[in-house]
């Protein structure tokens, strides 16, 4: 098989320009936060959640409605939701439970725990928070709304990224497109998410909708610590220029 250099040159620069956020949820000694919460994303980017400590999730709300999911509010909206990640059993053989989705455009994505009152508590955060175009849908204030909110909503069934692992030796892990997890009950959820749009604040669920090759390429480039997705496919890339 043949490959042009200009062709092998396009693909090293579009890989290069993806990025891998790491949030971490959690964390060893119970800290009920998102860290970072609040990330600056470019489209096609990846967030990828990882699981630290305790029984947490990641779902998507829109900034009017924080503790409850974005499906309830906005029609034909699925939103983003991680299911309850068993962190004890994967850190027991050595991994960290992990979630990636792929940013596909700028608006303001705001995510909450939707365990017990974790949201109620302050678990929430923003991707590409823009308090240029309304200074009042900040960060700040939507930790407000949500330690209000009189009810902390799960929903009915995990979508919009895929699950994963990563070792805690740092050393790469593996992903999985299943979007499955359970909750503390031990009941469990699966699905698949929607790229539709709409709401008072623009929040888009395709913002960040699955990508599940894209995600698995994440999952096994950004370890405990977090790298860029980069370095692996432009070893592939470099490979090719020799052929």
């Amino acid at each position: 098989m043949q490959f042009t250099t200009t062709a092998l040159l396009a693909l090293a620069g579009a890989v290069s320009a993806q990025k891998v956020h790491v949030v971490s949820v959690g964390s060893t000694n119970g800290t009920l936060a998102f860290s970072p919460d609040s990330v600056k994303a470019d489209v096609g980017d990846m967030l990828q959640f990882q699981f630290r400590g305790g029984n947490h999730s990641v779902a998507q709300s829109n900034f009017d409605n924080p503790c409850s999911p974005i499906a309830d509010h906005v029609s034909n909206t699925t939103g983003i939701f991680s299911g309850y990640q068993p962190v004890a059993a994967s850190q027991a053989m050595g991994m960290i439970p992990t979630y990636t989705v792929m940013v596909s455009a700028k608006t303001p994505l705001w995510f909450y725990c939707s365990q017990a009152k974790h949201c109620q508590a302050g678990m929430v955060m923003v991707v590409n928070e823009n308090t240029a175009a309304n200074s009042t849908r900040s960060l700040a204030n939507f930790k407000t709304l949500a330690k209000a909110a009189t009810a902390n909503i799960a929903p009915t069934r995990a979508s919009g990224g895929t699950t994963g692992s990563n070792s805690t030796s740092g050393s790469t892990g593996s992903g999985s497109s299943s979007g499955s997890g359970s909750s503390s009950s031990g009941s469990s959820s699966s699905g698949s998410g929607s790229s539709t749009s709409s709401g008072s604040d623009s929040t888009t669920s395709g913002a960040a909708s699955a990508a599940s090759s894209a995600a698995a390429a994440a999952t096994a480039a950004a370890n405990a610590v977090g790298v860029s997705s980069s370095m692996g496919l432009l070893g592939v890339v470099a490979a090719m220029l020799m052929l």
